[in-house]
């Protein structure tokens, strides 16, 4: 069916990056759409030097390089070369988004989303936010009042954006981590149907403060028989603990979890940072967590995304300050009350919104004139 442009197949342009947080929904969005109409047009903007230039080709899409930097919040020499960079980002931006000719333009966040999504919407295109977090990252606020359509993970994230423009409709999260099979991934990683399980894990490079409270506190973690640990470290720390690896039978210690459907669903309980995809897993395959937010995060949004998650009873929040402090006992009380887990799991569920891909991409498809 021809779309008002004059396109046979819509044109969907994505604009995200930096983070797997906002590179990874992008990706997921894509492949909704392509699922839905295949002969849909998807390309991407992003930049070279981050995660975009790698996972998305990975992905099967086309990526454009934009120039971007980000603007420092202290004083330092590299927010002087801030400006020529902004004007040469929208300069290629422009160009870009003439010569690809989206219907629709997609954000999700991240320094490159700016000038991409500002250009096409002085162009004339409709630009849709994908917002994750429950605090609002700076560009999609400063985008929200172009924005056709704001999608919303996280209830609070209403008050930064134009409220008849939001709709609550989740993180994209991966397809399998729907469908894993707990005794299947007990057995993938030699687990007793038994054991209680603790996942502890910081992002593909890993969490400092983490590693370093499970190398103090995994022995005491580990006195109890039953307890088993399956730690990834991150490939960024994983040489500084390898002399811990095969240190305890029940402690599996790896750089990097490449089947985290199965890590999910062979735990019991969770032990991560609060970002807004891992909050968003969480709530898809119903874990429960003890989640430990990053202060090192811009606007402190990981402990708004953790708040909102142990409001509802999915999660525990426990600060990074009183990790070392509390760690063993937080975590032996989750694993000897099976009946709070449950009760965390179902909450965590409750929250979920597992069709969040598809139903952005059909809101999105709908904005290019596709029916």
């Amino acid at each position: 069916m021809p779309h008002p442009s004059g396109h046979i197949a819509p044109r969907i342009l994505f604009a995200g990056g930096g983070t797997g947080g906002h590179v990874y929904p992008a990706i997921a969005i894509a492949d909704a759409v392509r699922a839905l109409v295949p002969d849909a047009a998807i390309a991407f903007a992003g930049t070279r030097e981050r995660l975009e230039w790698e996972a998305v080709p990975k992905a099967g899409y086309p990526i454009h390089a934009i120039t971007v930097v980000g603007l420092q919040r202290r004083l330092t020499w590299r927010n002087l070369a801030f400006p020529f960079k902004l004007v040469q980002g929208l300069a290629q931006s422009r160009s870009y988004v003439q010569a690809f000719d989206p219907d629709v333009v997609v954000g999700t966040g991240g320094y490159v989303a700016g000038p991409v999504l500002l250009a096409a919407s002085l162009q004339g295109r409709p630009i849709v936010l994908q917002e994750q977090n429950a605090y609002a990252g700076l560009t999609n606020r400063l985008l929200a009042r172009r924005a056709a359509q704001i999608h919303i993970a996280f209830p609070e994230a209403r008050r930064y954006f134009p409220p008849e423009k939001c709709r609550l409709s989740g993180n994209p999260t991966r397809r399998a981590l729907r469908h894993a099979d707990r005794a299947e991934a007990r057995r993938a990683f030699d687990l007793p149907e038994t054991a209680r399980v603790l996942l502890v894990f910081g992002g593909s490079l890993g969490s400092a403060a983490l590693n370093a409270a499970l190398s103090r506190h995994h022995a005491a973690l580990l006195a109890d028989p039953q307890t088993h640990v399956i730690w990834q470290t991150g490939r960024l720390y994983h040489d500084r603990y390898r002399a811990l690896d095969g240190a305890h039978p029940r402690l599996r210690l790896l750089p990097y979890l490449d089947r985290m459907d199965q890590a999910y669903a062979a735990a019991d309980l969770v032990l991560c940072r609060a970002g807004a995809l891992t909050c968003s897993e969480l709530m898809v395959t119903g874990s429960p967590a003890i989640l430990v937010p990053s202060p090192n995060v811009a606007e402190d949004h990981q402990t708004r995304n953790a708040r909102s998650m142990a409001d509802a009873g999915a999660a525990v929040l426990l600060p990074e300050a009183e990790l070392d402090a509390r760690l063993v006992e937080t975590v032996r009380a989750l694993l000897d009350d099976a009946d709070h887990r449950r009760r965390m799991a179902e909450a965590a569920r409750a929250l979920a919104r597992p069709n969040a891909a598809d139903e952005i991409a059909r809101a999105v498809l709908a904005l290019a004139g596709h029916r």
